[in-house]
């Protein structure tokens, strides 16, 4: 599902808000968990998830093609792990 389909359907579902509010609605969130997450924080959404940033120390990596041996900087990168009630949905325990 892409953002798009998300509004469409919450928009479908809640007839008594205008699409525009909608989208203004889950922009919000998602500008508010992206800032969150920027800053370091950890995001919670129960019984869907937690978003966290993980960090991942600098190394030595290797050019694929060329083989030749490359220094890859420090970075810190999106985390996602599952809420229980997602993960029991998923295996079709609820």
């Amino acid at each position: 599902m892409i953002r798009s389909e998300l509004i469409q359907k919450i928009a479908d579902e809640n007839p008594h808000l205008y699409q525009r509010d909608v989208e203004r609605i889950v922009n919000t969130i998602f500008d508010e968990v992206t800032s969150a997450m920027s800053r370091g924080d950890r995001v919670e959404l129960r019984g869907f998830g937690a978003f966290s940033v993980k960090q991942r120390d600098a190394r030595v990596g290797r050019n694929p093609r060329t083989g030749e041996t490359v220094s890859v900087e420090e970075k810190h990168v999106p985390f996602f792990k599952t809420g229980k009630l997602l993960r029991d949905r998923l295996n079709g325990n609820a």
